[in-house]
């Protein structure tokens, strides 16, 4: 099965996908509530290139690596890549009236209710958008 989430970022392109590729930027938004953070990331941006983002919660009780390998992309416009399970996710970086719709869709894992995951990575989304639209 494969969910699909989006918001709509008043902001530039060119801002948007910084923001979705620069490390310094995906520290600042990547977490899906606010006890939890992402202390670290790492971005290879070319087709088989690595991404790794440390994602923990605040208390530090819990916390992984979320890691993918970059399978397809063209600048300010689509990324896939594939995450160390296997599963797939597709990013595209669409004009809006407003600025730029960002539609994620990934196939969905076993562990979790669909309604979970998509929550959850609504909510990381949701604060990319407002990260990038603080900044624009």
């Amino acid at each position: 099965m494969q969910i699909t989430v989006e918001t709509v970022v008043n902001a530039p392109v060119a801002r948007v996908w910084e923001a979705w590729t620069n490390p310094a930027d995906i520290v600042e938004w990547n977490f899906a509530s606010p006890d939890w953070h992402c202390p670290s990331a790492h971005v290879d941006l070319r087709v088989g290139g690595v991404y790794c983002a440390r994602m923990e919660a605040k208390d530090g009780s819990f916390g992984f690596d979320f890691g993918a390998t970059s399978a397809a992309l063209e600048p300010q416009t689509f990324l896939q890549y594939d995450i160390g399970d296997g599963r797939k996710v597709d990013v595209r970086f669409e004009p809006a009236p407003d600025g730029v719709r960002v539609v994620e869709s990934f196939d969905a894992e076993d562990v979790n209710a669909a309604e979970m995951q998509r929550t959850g990575w609504q909510a990381i989304l949701d604060n990319f958008r407002k990260h990038v639209e603080k900044r624009a």
